[in-house]
């Protein structure tokens, strides 16, 4: 990390938001709360919120520099009228970038565009103790030792607020359509050549076809029987969370939810499988059902009625806690860096 010098536009926000930090004695980042639930609940608090606005964009160089708190929604308006995109790809348009970027949640286009991680060049983050500095860089050649602006990417504002970051950008694609098979999601990977989502369930698989018009059609062709489709709808319920498995386990986890009865849509060739259960009881057994196959599962949402998380990387998380915030005044709880056994403390 270095000494960070935010875009003059938001210089007098951001410093304003530094002395806040500074003085608190638990810090809650806020953004449009479209992510608010997911890992543990948010601490009572001072909650500080980042400036917002599109601040540079050079789309010969594809890349975008915006305050944390700009809305997905407004940003992709930006892009759009150039033509291109940042494949952020949040459920609600409404969700900041900075909150999109903490919650960690790569949206259904990671097949194709990468996890969410590798849309992220540069960040600026107020530390705990109201300093603000810098991680990453815009190009390669200005980047050396820790990748902290990665390290941002789902840490749900428990070492910093961002206030500031630049992503990569690229030309949004002229056409896309999605279509649906009776086929599992091994078999349409097998078929497709860089699908953008490939979304499962037990009863078949929904494909998303993104480039030119000419090469759409090919893939189609290449697809076999297929039928046109909408966007498949994400598992809904008062309890939800993912499920993080290897790849090539996404139908047999799916094939072990459907058979205790919980809602859930794989993401084919990623290992992300989205679940809502209507009780606690049941995200606790499809949790169960992530380690039977060697992941583990996020809770997204609902009360948490004795139900736990137990990160595979929690070690790790703890110390780089301690270093980046040794109060522990940084939305403290919200992840859970001490053990959790399997079913939930106790």
């Amino acid at each position: 990390m270095s000494p960070g010098t935010v875009a003059p536009a938001v210089a007098e926000a951001v410093a304003a938001l530094a002395a806040t930090v500074a003085t608190a004695a638990t810090v809650v980042p806020v953004g449009s709360r479209t992510h608010w639930e997911v890992g543990g609940p948010a601490p009572a608090g001072t909650e500080v919120r980042a400036p917002s606005g599109v601040l540079e964009y050079d789309p010969a160089e594809l890349t975008v520099t915006v305050a944390a708190g700009t809305t997905v929604g407004e940003l992709d308006a930006v892009l759009g009228a150039a033509g291109q995109q940042c494949p952020l790809d949040p459920r609600d348009p409404a969700a900041t970038v900075g909150g999109v970027l903490a919650a960690g949640l790569s949206g259904p286009r990671r097949l194709r565009y990468g996890p969410l991680r590798n849309r992220l060049l540069e960040v600026h983050l107020v530390l705990a103790d109201g300093r603000t500095v810098k991680g990453g860089g815009r190009t390669v050649k200005n980047v050396s030792g820790y990748d902290v602006a990665r390290l941002m990417v789902g840490s749900l504002g428990t070492l910093g607020v961002l206030v500031q970051v630049t992503l990569r950008c690229e030309p949004r694609p002229a056409a896309s359509e999605w279509r649906r098979l009776d086929v599992p999601a091994a078999e349409v990977l097998r078929r497709a050549f860089r699908p953008a989502a490939v979304l499962t369930d037990p009863t078949g698989t929904t494909v998303l076809l993104e480039g030119f018009p000419e090469d759409v059609a090919a893939e189609r062709t290449r697809l076999g029987p297929s039928t046109g489709a909408e966007a498949p709808a994400w598992p809904t319920g008062p309890h939800r969370g993912r499920i993080s498995v290897r790849p090539a386990l996404v139908d047999r986890v799916l094939a072990d939810l459907a058979g205790l009865g919980i809602g859930a849509l794989g993401e084919g060739g990623v290992g992300t499988v989205h679940v809502a259960a209507p009780s606690a009881a049941g995200l606790d057994a499809a949790r169960t059902v992530a380690h039977a196959a060697g992941g583990w599962l996020l809770r997204e949402a609902g009360p948490l009625d004795g139900f736990g998380t137990d990160l595979p990387n929690r070690a790790l998380m703890a110390r780089i806690k301690d270093a980046l915030d040794p109060t522990g005044k940084c939305n403290p709880g919200r992840l859970p860096l001490a053990p959790v056994p399997v079913g939930g403390p106790a």
